[in-house]
């Protein structure tokens, strides 16, 4: 299942697509059973989350909350648990939408290559060290070609 909410009013969303790659992306990782949180909010929103929950007092394109620890996330529901809920990705489409006109994309390929980044980061994956960035960049390229997006970054 994933869970969408737009908290935002400035940009129109295809959300059924955004779902539908959000599920792929899910299938790609072999959770196809999993579910997760995917909200969109503007700048200010992101700002305020960025500082409360990383200190850092400026807005940013995605925020990842993982539930699990990092490469412990299950593949199945237990018995008893109605689903595996990955954890909450946040996107700031203002954020997008500036990155797709500097990246000459859309906005649609843009919230997807955040939404890459997100489902890596509730994997497990960061990129604070060299070595965890080239572990994460090649997922990121796997889960970017089960989506068909062309993946921009070496």
């Amino acid at each position: 299942m994933i869970y969408v909410r737009n908290t935002t009013r400035k940009h129109a969303l295809p959300l059924r697509r955004i779902e539908r790659a959000a599920r792929a992306l899910l299938a790609a990782t072999g959770r196809r059973q999993a579910s997760l949180s995917l909200t969109f909010v503007g700048d200010a929103a992101m700002r305020r989350l960025n500082r409360e929950h990383r200190g850092y007092d400026r807005t940013t394109d995605v925020l990842s909350f993982p539930l699990y620890e990092p490469f412990s996330v299950p593949t199945k529901a237990r018995a008893r648990t109605p689903e595996v809920l990955l954890g909450d990705i946040i996107i700031s489409l203002d954020v997008a939408a500036r990155q797709a006109r500097a990246y000459d994309a859309t906005l649609e390929a843009e919230i997807t290559r955040l939404l890459v980044h997100g489902v890596a980061h509730l994997l497990g994956h960061d990129h604070e060290q060299p070595r965890e960035r080239v572990r994460m960049l090649q997922q990121e390229k796997q889960l970017a070609a089960a989506v068909g997006l062309v993946w921009p970054y070496t």
